[in-house]
This record gives structure tokens, sequence and C-alpha cells, in this order.
């Protein structure tokens, strides 16, 4: 009898375990599309270290140094992406991204696979130096 319950028990707690959702923590994603233009933008590498902080996630640094090339455009900025350094974005899931700059500002990020913007509540002013 004891073991018939016990039994019992476990599988309960394994139905309510696998039920449970993983995505507790998420980031902020509007669905977008990148579009590519015939005008190049020029690449840039950042004179200043930046730190990030996309609100629900993970802090991310954006290292002095890294170049940055044009990608495309989305309606909320300019998408760059640098072969120098790996960025992700992440809450319970972990998603590439690529930055979004306006004005001068780090505004949020494109996040490829998804094909959505996630955008920053305070964005920071990015230090440029362009390069060819």
């Amino acid at each position: 009898m004891k073991k018939s319950v016990y039994f019992l028990i476990g599988c309960l707690l394994g139905i309510l375990l696998n039920a449970c959702a993983f995505d507790l923590v998420h980031i902020k994603q509007i669905p977008t599309q990148i579009e590519s233009t015939n005008l190049s933008k020029p690449s840039f590498e950042l004179e200043k270290e930046v730190n990030v902080d996309p609100g629900q996630g993970y802090r991310r640094k954006l290292k002095q140094g890294t170049k940055w090339n044009y990608v495309g455009t989305v309606s909320y900025g300019d998408v760059f992406r640098s072969k120098d350094q790996i960025l992700t974005v992440e809450a319970s899931n972990i998603h590439e991204a690529y930055i979004v700059v306006s004005s001068g500002k780090l505004v949020g990020f494109y996040l490829p696979v998804e094909r959505s913007y996630s955008p920053l509540g305070d964005p920071p002013i990015l230090y440029m130096k362009e390069i060819n």
C-alpha cells in the first residue's frame, strides 16, 4: 500500500514539474522586419565601454574597441553587428542580438532569430569613431 502511495505522489510531482512554465522572466519583443537598403552606413568602433541594462534580462557590456558593421534598418533605427564580440540578451532564454542605434544612442536590440526588436528603457549614448 505504501509503495503505491509513493508511486502516485511521485507521478503527480513529475506531472506538476513538467507543467510549470519555463519562461518566468522575459524580455519585451516587438515583431519587426529588417530592411536592407542600397545605402550602406559607415562602420564604427566604440571609443568607450557601454554598460547596458535591458530591464528584465541580465546586464550586458559593449566592449571598447569593438567594430560594428551595418546590417540594415528597422523602424526604430539602424542595425549593427560585430564580429569582435558575441552579443546575447538573456532572461529565461538566451537570444542572439545585434544593436539598434538611433541619433547616437543604443535604443535597443534586434533579435535576428526571432525577427523582433527589444527596446531599452534608458538608451545610453554610444561614443563612436567612424571607420572604413
